[in-house]
């Protein structure tokens, strides 16, 4: 994406593509309302509106012909999305008329807007943080409740707030470190070196706090992966039908009937779990299903959970428990004894008893899991919370560059090293609220955007 021309209008259908109702045009740009003007025929003339109002009129082509009747949202600078002259057509969800109106603006002189142009408009005219405007994209790809209300916290502010607040900490610090410096010949002491030490300890910590809520994060924004794992017929496929409460995967008596890995996606209590039903892992000469088993350990060895299934019927397989160690952490697997319904005194040593025909202890499974997901983690949705990858790493950075200002400060070194580590840690928290950044980094950001947004 080329760097972004503020002294031009841009345009872009924002709703998506198919037929539909009413389908909506964004207008950005210094003659947005101008340029629509040029072509609307209305009441009264948009650019002599006011602020936040809706006019009603009809779209003409150059000859005066009708193309559509519409609805025109005007929003004037910098009380807009973008913080510039902003408007939105409502037009009828046809796509033939939306793109006759797009080549209609770029005829007056409006040009198509690229991936994520508003939102970077919005960015650059200092609407919203650069980590507010990453959480736009995540509210629009939000698919269940925990991952919108993540979304809507950070686009709220709530990590941008936090990390501000530790950047500030740090700039003034850095200043009084800066400003010894200054009066390095007159020997003043500006602050001591055990009160920067506290400081920088304190940042230190509250920077492990954001750091340590990152696994949280990562499953409230991404879900979890969960893999089905198991011998031939222990009732994998049926499980997944049953927490799918549809026929999804083929279900039969006959070993090695799921060939291939079958994904599929469901919300419990607002978290996404995406279940992998993997082929019964054994050994086979049938070349299908031996490549189904090497997908299936693939899996394995990607995911978050693995549920180890059994049943009632087969001996439990600890060679195959053994391999699972191999492809994942003991940690992430899940004992599950399938079928109790045809044997209730079955025993299990740990995990969980279920009936895939049934449901018994369906509901008992789904707790184990959320508690595997979470264990260890006392974060809520309502808390500053780090999800996003980029976000991390700026943070690992800024601890990094803190711990080398910590040793600098233990062993007294001259104020000049203590000051280049604590305007590193400065830079790297102002990366992630877009206080310090490159055209490349924004441009990596903004190009995952839909256009229109």
């Amino acid at each position: 994406m080329n760097k972004i021309q503020t002294d031009d209008t841009i345009a872009a259908i924002a709703t998506p593509t198919g037929v539909g109702a009413i389908s909506i045009i964004r207008v950005s740009g210094p003659i947005a309302v101008s340029a629509t003007d040029t072509i609307f025929s209305g009441k009264s003339k948009l650019i002599d509106s006011h602020t936040h109002t809706i006019h009603y009129g009809n779209i003409l082509d150059p000859n005066n012909n009708i193309v559509d009747d519409v609805l025109v949202s005007v929003f004037k600078a910098p009380n807009s999305y973008t913080g510039e002259d902003s408007v939105e057509i409502s037009t009828h969800g046809s796509s033939f008329i939306t793109q006759k109106i797009i080549k209609l603006l770029v005829e007056n002189n409006v040009r198509l807007a690229e991936p994520g142009e508003f939102t970077k408009r919005a960015f650059l005219n200092n609407r919203i943080d650069l980590a507010q405007a990453e959480a736009v994209a995540d509210v629009i790809n939000s698919r269940t409740e925990a991952s919108l209300k993540g979304a809507r916290n950070q686009l709220n502010g709530l990590l941008s707030q936090k990390v501000q607040s530790l950047r500030e900490m740090l700039i003034n610090t850095s200043s009084l470190v800066e400003l010894e410096l200054d009066f390095a010949e007159e020997d003043v002491e500006f602050i001591q070196y055990d009160e920067l030490q506290k400081r920088t300890g304190s940042i230190i910590k509250e920077i492990d706090l954001l750091l340590s809520s990152y696994s949280f994060g990562k499953v409230i924004r991404d879900g979890v992966n969960v893999a089905l794992v198991g011998l031939p017929n222990v009732g994998k496929s049926s499980l997944l039908n049953y927490i799918l409460k549809e026929a999804r995967a083929i279900v039969s008596k006959i070993p090695g009937t799921t060939r291939d890995v079958i994904r599929e996606e469901v919300s419990i209590d607002g978290i996404l779990f995406r279940l992998y039903d993997t082929a019964g892992i054994r050994v086979s000469e049938n070349e299908i299903e031996k490549e189904g088993v090497m997908r299936s350990r693939e899996v394995i060895k990607n995911s978050d959970l693995i549920l180890f299934i059994n049943d009632v019927e087969q001996n439990y397989p600890d060679d195959l428990f053994e391999e699972l160690k191999t492809l994942n952490k003991q940690d992430n697997i899940i004992n599950v004894l399938n079928k109790i319904d045809l044997n209730r005194e079955a025993k299990i040593k740990s995990g969980i008893k279920v009936s895939a025909l049934t449901g018994e202890g369906i509901n008992n499974l789904f707790n184990l899991m959320k508690t595997k997901v979470f264990e260890g983690s006392n974060y809520s949705e309502k808390n500053a919370v780090v999800s996003n990858l980029r976000h991390y790493n700026c943070l690992k950075k800024a601890k990094e560059s803190l711990i080398d200002a910590n040793n600098s400060i233990s062993s007294k070194m001259s104020g000049e090293f203590i000051s280049v580590d604590l305007r590193n840690a400065e830079n790297n928290l102002g990366e992630i609220i877009g206080e310090v950044t490159s055209d490349d980094i924004l441009n990596n950001i903004f190009s995952k955007f839909c256009i229109g947004k």
